[in-house]
């Protein structure tokens, strides 16, 4: 893995994945787009890991977006499909990812902020969906229609300005604030409470809600039925009310 991300991982199965370039405002060049394929695949495959949590190092930035430089060096047209690892996109991923937003996340820092399925952020952080600024696109932002209302999205994308931590809240984009040196404490204090549901009924219950975002009434719920089978048939399935009816907590084993 690239020295430019590094990864951390806790107890209860919390990786912590930090975008380290700070002097660069932590954009996504490409020793950092290589790090974070890396980090999201090893998060993947380690069946011991079942939350991550993507930041940025310092105070200033969660991530500026694209290298601007380097982009300007290539002549570079339309970005390949596959040139920004992008969790839920081009990146397969069936566990719940958590942004915590250190600071701006303009462009493709806010991109990926948004590919994670939640997102907590400091109080003094930013966003901005800034292309229209330098002349570049944001077709990545079509789902944000499932986020937030449409007039907000459509002044946010055609404006370029930014918008705080607080509107991003009261949008629906952030789901919880925290001071700045309480950031990851936060965030990880939204992990622990994932981590205390049934494995199989969390990734049932995220595959739900994405499932809902991209399909009718009907479909979705037929879907949902099919993706939640799994868990009802598993052992935690008995462990779970066993476990509330002898006052104790529950010991899953994801099976």
């Amino acid at each position: 893995m690239s020295d430019a991300v590094l990864f951390d991982v806790r107890d209860g199965g919390i990786a912590i994945i930090t975008i380290d370039r700070p002097d660069t405002r932590n954009c996504l060049s490409g020793e950092v787009r290589d790090g974070l394929r890396a980090a999201w695949n090893r998060f993947e495959r380690d069946p011991a890991l079942r939350v991550a949590i993507l930041t940025g190092a310092g105070e200033k930035a969660f991530c500026a977006g694209g290298d601007l430089k380097e982009m300007v060096e290539t002549g570079m047209q339309v970005p390949p499909r596959d040139m920004f690892p992008l969790p839920y996109d081009n990146i397969e991923l069936s566990k719940p990812t958590i942004a915590a937003v250190n600071g701006v996340a303009f462009a493709g820092g806010w991109m990926i902020a948004q590919g994670c399925d939640l997102c907590v952020a400091s109080t003094n952080a930013k966003f901005a969906i800034t292309e229209v600024k330098v002349g570049r696109g944001s077709p990545w932002a079509a789902p944000l229609i499932h986020m937030i209302p449409q007039r907000i999205m459509m002044e946010i994308i055609l404006t370029g300005k930014p918008i705080t931590a607080q509107r991003a809240y009261e949008i629906g984009l952030v789901n919880r604030l925290a001071e700045p040196e309480r950031l990851m404490e936060a965030a990880l204090e939204l992990a622990g409470e994932i981590l205390e549901g049934a494995p199989l009924s969390v990734r049932a219950g995220r595959e739900t809600v994405m499932l809902a975002t991209e399909m009718g009434r009907s479909a979705a719920l037929q879907a949902a039925r099919a993706a939640h089978e799994h868990a009802y048939m598993s052992e935690d399935a008995q462990e779970g009310p066993r476990a509330f009816a002898e006052k104790r907590r529950p010991q899953w084993k994801g099976r």
